[in-house]
């Protein structure tokens, strides 16, 4: 057999087990960062304003309405707009620069995620952000959780595009209950069947409703402490989802 040859079935090989392990990635990952999202968004709305820093669509709504009603505009809403939008726009340079696709890039971000989660509860501990929800130390806690969100959200769409996303909860909810509907019903299907995705969208519902009550009680206990939660499941992820494990 030539060189060539050894090489090309050597390539074969390489595509088709990272094939493997991207669909065992897209199957098992999403609902434990549907988890960390739930975590992050309760946590940061009970210790740092009432501010949502998983889903954008909250911080949109609240700066509209405080627009049109010519409302106190609270700038921390406000700003991690743009923030989410730069912290995009630095995952994916982060991509382009490690020239990294599927497996490995997933766990490169995977890496970057636990490392800003770590850093908010770094700084949550030593700052303690909650005496003050509205002042400079929680914006910037806000701020570095904003960021590791838009990693976590820009990890799916770049390593895992065919994954169904942790950031829409409200279309997993929709997809959820007229799927149930289609199915209980005798009549034919509105919807495609896709039983899959209907488990799927499942796991993310229930993994992010778990992800808050997990946080909320947290909260309670342990006040700022309460981010070793999402710091602890995201350095699991980052360690069971190792590139070849």
């Amino acid at each position: 057999m030539s060189t060539l040859d050894r090489s090309s079935i050597a390539l074969g090989n390489s595509a088709a087990d990272d094939a493997v392990q991207l669909s065992r990635l897209e199957a098992r990952l999403p609902p434990l960062l549907s988890v960390i999202a739930g975590m992050v968004d309760l946590t940061g709305f009970f210790t740092l304003g009432h501010v949502f820093t998983a889903h954008v669509t909250g911080n949109l709504v609240v700066v509209a309405a405080a627009a049109v009603d010519a409302a106190p505009l609270n700038l921390i809403p406000a700003l991690a707009i743009p923030v989410f939008m730069l912290a995009l726009v630095g995952v994916w340079l982060i991509a382009r620069v490690s020239q990294r696709r599927g497996p490995g890039l997933a766990f490169l971000l995977l890496l970057v995620q636990f490392l800003l989660l770590a850093a908010v509860l770094a700084f949550s501990v030593i700052t303690k952000p909650s005496a003050d929800p509205r002042g400079l130390m929680a914006g910037i806690a806000v701020m570095i959780a904003v960021s590791a969100m838009a990693c976590q959200y820009a990890l799916l769409r770049l390593a895992m595009p065919r994954a169904v996303s942790t950031a829409v909860m409200t279309g997993n909810l929709t997809n959820t209950v007229l799927s149930l509907m289609d199915t209980l019903s005798k009549r034919a299907p509105l919807l495609p069947v896709d039983a899959d995705r209907l488990k799927r969208s499942l796991h993310l519902l229930f993994g992010f409703l778990l992800g808050c009550v997990a946080a909320g009680y947290a909260v309670s206990v342990l006040g700022d402490w309460a981010w070793v939660l999402p710091v602890a499941l995201s350095g699991a992820a980052f360690t069971c989802f190792r590139p070849g494990e």
